[in-house]
């Protein structure tokens, strides 16, 4: 794990979407768009049905790995309010064990405003905890300091003429947009023009590598100088 300050708080980066706050013994994670795949099955776009138990499985992995007491999910747990009722057996078994011995807490998002906690762990709106607010998404105008999910920030560059793309928190002063962990999520180019209007402020995307966290200032582009790149 790599060190990620915010707002006077020392956090690490787990894996390349998770955040480990030591202070609180808890595990951050984002978007986890739980059954996504079942969802755009029922539409007749055939996807793994795979995506649920991934994700799953990697939230174990690092809850093995790191031992955390609390687990903090900012929003879009699943991708549609119907979601929790599907939850693949696998998933929702591994997911059951781990609400049981944890304190699981369930941030709404706008694709499951309804979440219930039908797998244990708590529901609510938003939270504040140790000075940091934990949300969806994040509010331009907020002049607290925040944690949120929501954009799927992703960075897009060219590598020894390749297109990449990594993950990538984008941090202000005051904003910490994580990235998602589902296994079936796309991203948002974190030079978007609604994750610079969500951060108010200049912005930097932080990638995790193996020791140390690289660090790009965001330069926001319109769709049209986007389409251009």
């Amino acid at each position: 794990m790599v060190p990620l300050s915010f707002a006077g708080h020392r956090l690490f980066v787990a894996g390349d979407a998770a955040l480990w706050w030591p202070e609180r013994r808890a595990l951050l994670v984002a978007d986890l768009h739980l059954e996504k795949g079942s969802f755009y099955a029922a539409t007749g776009q055939m996807l793994p049905p795979y995506d649920s138990r991934a994700t799953m499985e990697a939230i174990d992995a690092l809850v093995e790995r790191i031992r955390p007491e609390t687990i903090y999910c900012l929003g879009d747990n699943f991708h549609d309010d119907e979601g929790e009722e599907r939850l693949s057996p696998c998933a929702a078994a591994i997911l059951q064990r781990l609400t049981g011995a944890l304190d699981w807490i369930w941030i709404r998002g706008n694709h499951d405003r309804e979440v219930s906690g039908r797998w244990g762990g708590r529901a609510l709106a938003e939270l504040e905890v140790s000075g940091l607010l934990l949300r969806h998404e994040a509010e331009p105008g907020e002049p607290r300091p925040e944690l949120s999910g929501h954009f799927h920030p992703k960075l897009r560059m060219s590598v020894r003429g390749r297109r990449i793309a990594r993950r990538c928190f984008v941090r202000t002063e005051t904003k910490l947009i994580l990235p998602a962990f589902g296994s079936l999520t796309g991203g948002l180019d974190a030079t978007h023009s609604e994750i610079a209007r969500a951060c108010g402020a200049p912005a930097e995307a932080l990638v995790a590598l193996a020791d140390r966290l690289a660090r790009f200032p965001l330069s926001h582009r319109t769709k049209a100088e986007r389409q251009r790149a």
